[in-house]
């Protein structure tokens, strides 16, 4: 099985210092749909893994949450794309939980759902945590230069093996 894990914001979408709090917020990159649908075209199953401290914060709740991953779903299944699955976090920081990245709660909680490890699986992110929950796990981090990344990639630290592309279609384009 070919399964490549992306976090949410910053990457699918438009991210913002105020959180993506409604669906009328919710922008997707330009590309990034068409990125998926071509992964999923290929044989990928696409997965998310996003920390949503929003909820954690009292920023917006679950059906908010679920209206925003109806409007992505929605989005995506117009160019032939989805998702097959999304995990997240709604904690805060200070919450000090197991799932909320740089942590791997929610790798190892895809591992098992899918009934394998992840090594060498590719995992995108624009931020440090992203990289860092993924690489932790053997999985392959790769750095978008979309949302935070541009900041991160200049802040360094990355993890040993990141790989850096401009956006989800350049992670796309050099998977297939």
């Amino acid at each position: 099985m070919k399964l490549i894990i992306l976090d949410r914001d910053g990457v699918i979408n438009y991210d913002s210092d105020q959180f993506i709090k409604s669906p009328d917020e919710w922008k997707p990159i330009p590309g990034s749909l068409e990125a998926i649908a071509r992964l999923n075209q290929n044989g990928y199953r696409v997965v998310v893994a996003t920390n949503q401290s929003g909820i954690g914060r009292g920023l917006f709740d679950m059906p908010t949450l679920n209206a925003i991953h109806d409007k992505m779903h929605k989005s995506l299944a117009q160019v032939g794309g989805r998702i097959d699955a999304i995990f997240f976090c709604p904690h805060t920081n200070e919450a000090d939980c197991g799932c909320r990245k740089p942590k791997s709660g929610m790798m190892l909680e895809i591992s098992a759902r899918y009934g394998v490890g992840l090594a060498d699986v590719p995992a995108v992110g624009d931020s440090l945590r992203d990289l860092e929950a993924a690489a932790r796990l053997g999985a392959t981090p790769y750095l978008v230069l979309t949302g935070k990344g541009n900041k991160t990639k200049e802040k360094g630290g990355l993890p040993e093996g990141t790989l850096i592309y401009p956006d989800l279609a350049a992670v796309t384009a050099s998977l297939l």
